[in-house]
């Protein structure tokens, strides 16, 4: 089984498996039915709050890491991870974001706390 991080605009490939929006908001210019999304959590995407910190330019890629990770200990949080976390075991997920940094997203946050199995 494999976790991978692609970009939503990105075309779906086959071995795409399950496909996990992960960001809060509906990306600009994807059609819903173009997406190919099989689930969006948008519990287990930051805040409205910590996205706007972090996208006003409001501190480091490490502490919204930090502050992402503590609103991850929420229980809807939690149980929306663990149900993540159950997906990756039974076949492969790609956690799909419009972040044109996805190695600087809540997705590589994602993608390390899942690796961790």
């Amino acid at each position: 089984m494999t976790v991978r991080v692609r970009r939503i605009y990105d075309p779906p490939e086959p071995d795409d498996g399950v496909r996990v929006l992960v960001d809060r908001l509906w990306p600009r210019g994807v059609a819903k039915d173009a997406a190919h999304i099989d689930e969006w959590p948008k519990g287990l995407t930051p805040s409205t709050e910590l996205r706007r910190w972090y996208h006003g330019g409001g501190g480091s890629y490490d502490e919204f890491v930090e502050r992402y990770e503590a609103e991850l200990t929420a229980p809807e949080a939690a149980r929306l991870l663990d149900h993540v976390r159950e997906l990756a075991r039974a076949g492969d997920v790609t956690l799909l974001t419009a972040s044109t940094s996805p190695d600087e997203s809540q997705a590589s946050v994602l993608l390390r706390l899942l690796d961790r199995r």
